[in-house]
């Protein structure tokens, strides 16, 4: 070889060196200014329960901040409202028939891919803090500490890769101190992150923090229009289910009475009995007993004088205050947490999501809980923050699912989604592209059997103005409900002939969205066989 040729070849050679370096240089540079993401989940968080959709409970000021510097949805559902199934169809992308979450009680197919294990091999660093409520080694992080199951509020155990441990303590703030102390001592600065802060407040048995016990027990509140519902004008299974306040609210478990007093006031009690306090010291004990104690003689006191009535608004208000007391620490910390990312100049690039593993019911219809397709279950809060994408301090209406999570997620870090995942990405609507946005109706489907809360086994379609649902197995009932004229689904209008071209309609477009998310009778029939193996149903 020549000299002549040997510079030639050496020049090519440093040139593509020089190319492949700046390559790769690129690649990581163009990983490292991926948007972080924080999915933020509460437990049974209704949004009625958030002052940016409803003032006349709470104020949930930094909550409410998500939305102001980003989106607040006002037309969020949930397919299944029940934890364990809606947290598994937030991780997959796909409908509880589909992944095999059906309930509390199966076990979650490890088989499945996960949202979180596509982002930790797409070069994020991944963490999750707090409630998962299936499973003990989530699949996907680099880092977890959860509780095991429900967890407690006081005092509670976390499940880590390690090995079990228990944290003294108020459970909301611990799970923020755990997901702060990520933040600034243990993650990879060099990599985007994606965290799961996951609070088990606001879930039953309501117990909130000594600092919020102390005011929110003076509290009282609105009643809701519809506390005294008699469900008339609905079909078996509102008349039936079981979580109404007066007669399934537990005077122990629930409104925190003790059970001498329930004994000296002459009631018989089968109910459950609240073993959360145990887990106290004998400090927070005490202070637990100084503020719950009087309430105690506060219902000696009335009880002789109570009926039905006055008993049903005594026991709303005491679910009221400890209910919303937990839901204060839940938003002091998520201001710990939004004034920490504004700190560490991390907001400009962090996407901050707040939800609820479903809606809940706050005495509307006289209930508590969820499970059911009526709107306060079928509906949860989502608020989202993109910063230089979202318009600050926008509302949307458009029907979005926790089906859309995952590939909303997926898009925005600008990884490609599984084909097999069946939501749709909600990043044309957060980039206020809603001409790109494309559906009119969403699917619904309850399979618990049988339900903790007698809830039936139903499915359903919600358009913007209706819904239609099938309650099945234990009957075979149809309700449409108008759902702008009717907004509180009193008045079951299925039967009504002036509705009955909307039936015909909606019932098409059910079968076509069944058709679509691969939902069949024969599943139908298959999960119930389950049930009938494991001895459960006859």
């Amino acid at each position: 070889m020549n000299i002549h040729n040997f510079s030639r070849y050496y020049l090519i050679g440093l040139y593509s060196l020089v190319l492949m370096s700046l390559s790769c240089t690129t690649s990581k540079e163009e990983i490292k200014k991926r948007p972080n993401i924080i999915f933020i989940m509460s437990d049974d968080h209704a949004y009625q329960a958030i002052s940016a959709y409803n003032n006349t409970l709470i104020q949930t000021p930094n909550i409410d901040r998500i939305a102001k510097e980003g989106m607040l949805f006002t037309n969020a559902s949930v397919t299944n409202s029940i934890c364990g199934p809606s947290r598994a169809v937030i991780l997959t992308g796909k409908h509880s028939h589909i992944n095999g979450k059906i309930d509390n009680l199966s076990p979650f197919d490890t088989t499945n891919v996960t949202f979180p294990q596509l982002f930790q091999k797409a070069g994020y660093q991944t963490a999750m803090f707090g409630k998962l409520h299936f499973g003990n080694n989530p699949k996907g992080f680099d880092k977890f500490k959860i509780l095991p199951g429900q967890g407690d509020y006081y005092n509670p155990r976390f499940i880590t890769a390690k090995g079990d441990t228990i944290i003294n303590g108020y459970v909301t703030d611990i799970t923020t101190d755990l997901t702060l102390d990520w933040l600034e001592k243990r993650r990879d600065t060099t990599k985007p992150f994606l965290l799961m802060y996951l609070h088990k407040a606001p879930h039953r048995n309501w117990l909130p923090a000594q600092r919020h016990y102390k005011t929110f027990t003076q509290n009282k509140y609105p009643v809701p229009e519809t506390l005294f519902d008699n469900y008339n004008t609905r079909g078996t299974a509102a008349k039936t289910a079981e979580m109404n306040i007066l007669n399934h609210m537990h005077l122990a478990y629930d409104n925190k009475l003790d059970i001498e007093t329930i004994n000296n006031s002459n009631i018989e009690y089968t109910g459950l009995l609240n073993r959360s306090l145990e887990r106290m010291s004998e400090i927070q004990r005490a202070s637990w007993d100084s503020v719950y104690e009087p309430i105690n003689d506060e219902f000696t006191a009335l009880y002789p004088t109570m009926n039905d009535s006055t008993l049903m608004i005594w026991k709303y208000q005491r679910y009221m205050q400890d209910y919303l007391g937990s839901i204060a620490a839940v938003d002091e910390n998520v201001g710990r947490l939004l004034n920490y990312l504004d700190t560490k100049s991390l907001s400009d690039n962090t996407v901050i999501v707040y939800t609820s593993d479903q809606g809940f019911y706050l005495g509307e219809h006289g209930w508590f809980d969820k499970r059911f397709m009526y709107n306060e279950s079928f509906k949860t809060p989502l608020l989202i923050k993109w910063p230089n994408q979202i318009t600050p301090g926008t509302t949307e209406t458009e029907m979005v699912q926790n089906l859309d999570f995952a590939q909303t997620f997926l898009e925005i870090a600008g990884i490609k989604a599984p084909k097999d995942m069946q939501g749709k990405s909600m990043v044309p609507l957060l980039k206020g592209e809603k001409e790109l946005w494309e559906r009119d109706a969403v699917y619904y489907h309850y399979y618990e059997y049988p339900a903790e809360h007698a809830v039936m086994c139903h499915y359903g379609i919600a358009t913007k103005q209706y819904k239609l649902i099938h309650f099945y197995y234990d009957v075979d009932e149809w309700e449409l409900y108008d759902r702008i004229n009717d907004p509180n689904e009193i008045n079951n209008v299925y039967q009504n002939p002036n509705y009955s071209n909307i039936v015909k309609q909606l019932k098409v477009k059910l079968e076509d969205l069944r058709r679509h998310y691969k939902d069949s009778d024969s599943l139908n029939n298959h999960y119930i066989q389950i049930y009938k193996d494991k001895g459960l149903i006859k």
